[in-house]
């Protein structure tokens, strides 16, 4: 499982190389999930430019994060504060859904 300084990352996007990632720890969630997220990291690279990586914390919780190269003129960052707003608000009851999984199969938590 992809981690570093008490983070899990579930997946990244990055404009830079055009790719996606899902962590394959995570290839148990349904196809339709992980659908949804590759739409949404996608696109929201496209439209802001950099790397968006979604990662869980500590806590389990779950956290959009995003970066650029130094000197990417091109990034987006007022735009990718309110675009990870706007993603928050929209699919709150996913990133939820996302964070009691996590709790319950990686960190053993009974519901």
């Amino acid at each position: 499982m992809e981690q570093g300084e008490d983070r899990v990352i579930l997946c990244a996007s990055s404009k830079y190389e055009e790719k996606y990632y899902l962590n394959p720890a995570f290839s148990g969630l349904p196809d339709m999930i992980k659908d949804e997220l590759q739409a949404m990291c996608v696109l929201f690279t496209e439209d802001i430019g950099g790397i968006l990586t979604m990662e869980f914390d500590e806590e389990a919780n779950l956290n959009l994060v995003t970066m650029s190269a130094e000197g990417d003129l091109l990034y987006d960052e007022i735009g990718s504060v309110l675009k990870i707003k706007q993603i928050r608000n929209e699919r709150r009851e996913l990133m939820e859904s996302l964070e009691l999984y996590y709790r319950v199969f990686f960190l053993g938590e009974s519901i």
